[in-house]
């Protein structure tokens, strides 16, 4: 074999699943964009990888364990959505009666002051009209003002008080006429509370944690020795955040607001879209039974009704080619997607640092837990991890 044989590297698709994701791994913690993650991929069924890597505490010197637990954020969204989901499978809920049938108290308005008509449909897919605090342009926007929570935040507040605010605040379009991320999610949370009669850890707990055994999972930290740090992307690297802080993930907003401590809180209201606690392993078990079905939780055909777009043609914002389903985003269009996956893939993340997504088609379960906001979430790291679970070679930074 010639010196130049010799020289050519193997591609992408010649080396196997875990000589790939490694890759990436082991770029991002060189690179220092990631201080530690948890990686897990299923296919059809069976563990094909799963690697704790980099630290969960890097002052401390203590290693990412695959155990390890991570503040959510937005992975709560399929969680409580799901428990929505459980019942309005057993019709305890229906996905297009009016919300105010359940909670009468929650009433926004439009900006014209004409009463609105929310479905749960609606806040499952995040068409009700609702926004984010974080998205606003600064700290004197309409739910800053409101002294709206996000749900990440540490102000004390009620779950009752805080969609007291959140309706006094006009919604941002009518719902069902366009899509916006939001709060929804935390509204879902007082629905599930009044449907099931019971507080929504609780409740959580009955419909989808306790039945796939999803023991590391609730709304605050069940074992704090295991809960990773949180990390900051910097210009050299990542910072450590133990104060309350506030990080935009995107340029022109006034950023979220994160209270570590929150995590620790048994007391601090639980918020459906931001305020879980968990393991990467307790995701992939949720993840699992609904790409195989929904058994033990939903009918399939309640599974598919979560998995269908649910947003038409609608572009998500800076997400082109996903439109949304019922508590998390569906590949619509690969191609302008720019992505390897099945068309229908579900996907959503975190803003701690976590990203998922389930490829039905391919028998996939992908889950990436990291302790680093936001490469975690929606850096480089995200598309190169997607790219080494399929094969493909990375596209040019």
């Amino acid at each position: 074999m010639s010196n130049v044989e010799c020289s050519v590297r193997p591609s992408r698709a010649e080396l196997g699943l875990d000589a790939r994701v490694d890759a990436v791994l082991e770029q991002a913690l060189s690179e220092r964009r990631l201080v530690g993650a948890v990686v897990l991929v299923a296919k059809d069924g069976t563990p094909a990888y799963r690697r704790a890597a980099g630290w969960a505490d890097r002052e401390a010197g203590v290693p990412m364990r695959e155990d390890a637990l991570f503040r959510l954020a937005s992975v709560s969204k399929p969680i409580v959505s799901t428990a929505a989901m459980a019942l309005a499978a057993r019709r305890r809920l229906d996905l297009d009666e009016d919300i105010a049938r359940w909670l009468p108290e929650f009433r926004p308005r439009l900006a014209d002051g004409t009463p609105a008509r929310i479905t749960l449909r609606q806040l499952l897919s995040h068409t009700a009209g609702l926004g984010y605090r974080f998205f606003e342009e600064d700290g004197d926007g309409p739910y800053a003002r409101a002294g709206v929570s996000d749900g990440m935040d540490a102000d004390g507040l009620s779950l009752a008080e805080n969609l007291r605010r959140i309706a006094s605040v006009p919604l941002l379009y009518p719902p069902g006429q366009s899509w916006g991320y939001s709060l929804a999610t935390d509204v879902l949370g007082a629905l599930v509370e009044r449907v099931a009669d019971e507080p929504l850890p609780q409740a959580v707990r009955r419909w989808v944690t306790a039945p796939l055994g999803m023991d590391d999972t609730d709304f605050h930290a069940l074992a704090p020795q295991r809960l990773a740090a949180i990390y900051v992307n910097g210009e050299a690297e990542p910072w450590r955040m133990e104060q309350p802080a506030i990080v935009a993930p995107f340029e022109g907003t006034v950023g979220i607001r994160f209270a570590p401590q929150r995590a620790l809180d048994a007391g601090a209201y639980p918020s459906g879209g931001a305020g879980m606690v968990g393991s990467a392993d307790d995701l992939l078990r949720l993840l699992e039974a609904l790409r195989q079905g929904g058994a033990p939780l939903l009918p399939p055909e309640w599974v598919d009704e979560m998995g269908r777009n649910h947003t038409g043609a609608q572009e998500l914002p800076e997400m082109p080619g996903f439109g949304f389903g019922l508590g998390f985003s569906v590949l619509r269009d690969p191609a302008a997607a720019a992505s390897p996956e099945s068309p229908g893939t579900w996907r959503w993340g975190g803003a701690y640092g976590h990203s998922w997504f389930v490829d039905r088609a391919r028998g996939l379960s992908v889950v990436a837990f990291t302790n680093t906001l936001y490469e975690g979430m929606s850096g480089r790291f995200v598309s190169d991890l997607r790219d080494a679970v399929y094969g493909v070679e990375p596209r040019l930074q």
